[in-house]
């Protein structure tokens, strides 16, 4: 047995994946706050990379019976990882990778302008066909949803389709141990399921203080099943997840044409291909119990399933076999795990500490990306060696470019 079952006054226990990795007191109390409710089934499965989040604990994962709780889905809905190897040998990168990353950054946009400061660059401005084509197919359900909460005709959806973001979101080219290139992505469900996230969990809260329930943290509040919004936020929820997939699918799409402007070499993409989230809820059965499982920054491990657990800039990365391991709701690790927050991050490291981090790989060196400086991060081996009885390592990847907003 590698967890550690902590046991829960007047709740479910967790099972912890965290031998050999740091957990913050204010971590573990949230996991006891969400043991606490009385929708949990059998217990909650912390895993090695779990730290304190907004809402809900990030690298939980959460099983409700007939209820779901919006705040622990979170706000960066369906947010996940996509990877793909390539025909591409180390040996066909060029030694000057900067028009590689020039190109993926001309083709993918990234980032965000302040409010009122022109258009947001992190938005297209004509999307491209392969986000026509995507979009679609989303926009029948979408317009739907917007019959019933209009507020959500006006967010960035559509112009989002197959952008990337800011934060810990980013785009990367790598070599796995026999040297062939993999490109590797990580994004979610943007701006429109960001709104998703945040009005619901609105709700939820408005919900709980209607029928005055006695919510150990108000993040916490959830929809019963029958209740008014339920059945809203799992269609949206749903919807949201499926944007994201297909925001990864394009973005992975424009990645792969870029680097064929810059390498002459043909070459063939998607030789091996991984799309997973690792912020969603979705229904699954457990110990004979359909319950809906939320993965908060946790992946699906189900046996033989494949899933990605990215390190840091400067780390590390690993496409994984799932063992199905019930215990853990058959879920893994989505990362390394913040080990401190962007704030502190930022005065307690510089610029010289993150060209450092980052030495050998060609990626943004400024003041703007210190917060995802690899000593941020938990120790990624250690997160590794903490589940192994959840995956097996398949491929070790390590990043020779990273794009991030």
């Amino acid at each position: 047995m590698t967890y550690q079952l902590h046991q829960v006054a007047g709740g479910v226990p967790v099972k912890m994946w965290t031998r050999g990795v740091p957990i913050e007191d204010e971590a573990r109390q949230q996991l006891e706050n969400a043991a606490r409710l009385p929708i949990i089934y059998k217990h909650i499965a912390a895993m090695p990379d779990v730290h304190y989040g907004i809402g809900a604990t990030v690298g939980s994962v959460i099983p409700t019976v007939k209820a779901v709780i919006p705040a622990a889905v979170g706000v960066d809905i369906g947010c996940g990882m996509m990877a793909c190897k390539t025909t591409l040998h180390a040996n066909d990168l060029p030694d000057n990778l900067g028009p590689v990353r020039a190109a993926i950054e001309k083709a993918v946009p990234h980032g965000l302008t302040p409010r009122h400061h022109g258009r947001d660059r992190g938005s297209w401005d004509t999307p491209p066909d392969e986000a026509d084509v995507a979009w679609r197919a989303l926009a029948p359900e979408f317009e739907a949803l917007c019959q019933d909460y209009p507020r959500l005709a006006k967010t960035n959806n559509y112009r989002h389709l197959g952008t990337l973001g800011t934060g810990n979101h980013f785009i990367e080219v790598c070599l796995d141990e026999h040297g062939s290139v993999w490109f590797m992505l990580h994004s979610g469900s943007r701006g429109v399921g960001n709104a998703i996230g945040t009005m619901f969990i609105q709700l939820a809260k408005q919900d709980a203080e209607q029928h005055q329930r006695n919510l150990p943290d108000q993040d916490l509040a959830y929809f019963e099943e029958g209740s008014k919004y339920f059945g809203d936020y799992v269609r949206a929820v749903g919807w949201a997840q499926k944007f994201a997939r297909a925001n990864r699918e394009v973005m992975m799409h424009r990645v792969v044409n870029a680097v064929r402007q810059v390498i002459t070499k043909p070459f063939e993409a998607h030789m091996e291909a991984v799309n997973c989230h690792h912020n969603y809820v979705s229904r699954e059965t457990h110990f004979g119990q359909d319950v809906l499982l939320t993965r908060k920054g946790a992946v699906s491990a189900k046996a033989g399933e494949l899933g990605i657990i990215p390190g840091s800039m400067g780390a590390k990365s690993y496409i994984v076999r799932g063992k199905g391991n019930p215990e853990s709701f058959m879920s893994c690790s989505h990362g390394a795990g913040r080990a401190m927050s962007r704030t502190k991050a930022k005065k307690l490291f510089t610029v010289a500490d993150q060209i450092a981090a980052t030495e050998g790989v060609e990626c943004r060196k400024d003041a703007n990306v210190i917060d995802e400086i690899p000593m941020a991060y938990k120790d990624i081996d250690a997160v590794m060696l903490a589940q192994q009885d959840l995956v097996e390592v398949v491929y070790t990847l390590k990043q020779v470019v990273c794009v991030k907003g």
